[in-house]
């Protein structure tokens, strides 16, 4: 089954930071229009965590530690690479938790992950993105956000909104709380080793 194109939000109709390094087809040639933005109902929540944005990246790649922090992807598994397919048990507030199977749309090491899930035999298609801008060497925004389409996908998901919001704002304070802990554990290694090399 061929795979499409992967979606760049952060460089196409969502981010204001031109072109990245992308991993999968070449992007498109200067002076061309930007890709249209996927249709749909778009939730976002953004945060600011104090760490540098491989910090982000190794908390939020680490799939399989997603048990450990994650209120709202309970397990994850599955390799991030274009095309895979991800198991993950989604635990919305006040749901029952359910299995998905999303597939990898893109991904840029430290910068974003995208990846989409098809329901309800094609009526509802979302685009799930988390995206890291680094504002300083030490600081970044973390944008966490789901773009809800499809013909009946719109319709679902607004009565849903505010428990949707809620949960990304679960997780991404869980994700700052991990990504700064294991920032301030890896500066507290620093004068440990550094004392180690002088005697």
């Amino acid at each position: 089954m061929p795979v499409p194109p992967p979606l760049n939000l952060k460089a196409g109709p969502f981010g204001t930071n031109g072109s990245i390094t992308r991993l999968g087809p070449k992007p498109m040639k200067m002076g061309l229009p930007p890709p249209k933005p996927p249709k749909g109902l778009k939730i976002e929540h953004r945060v600011g965590i104090q760490a540098p944005a491989e910090v982000i990246w190794e908390a939020l790649s680490d799939l399989k530690a997603w048990d450990q922090w994650n209120p709202l992807y309970k397990k994850a598994s599955g390799e991030i690479r274009i095309g895979a397919e991800l198991e993950m048990t989604l635990a919305l507030p006040g749901r029952n938790p359910e299995v998905i199977r999303p597939t990898v749309l893109e991904w840029v090491p430290n910068e974003q992950l995208h990846w989409r899930l098809t329901m309800l035999r094609g009526l509802v298609r979302t685009i799930r993105f988390f995206e890291i801008e680094a504002l300083a060497t030490q600081g970044c925004i973390v944008s966490n956000g789901e773009i809800i389409g499809g013909l009946l996908g719109p319709t679902l998901a607004k009565p849903m909104g505010r428990t949707i919001y809620r949960a990304f704002v679960e997780m991404n304070e869980a994700l700052k709380t991990r990504a700064e802990s294991l920032w301030a554990a890896r500066q507290a290694e620093v004068p440990t080793k550094a004392k180690g090399r002088r005697r």
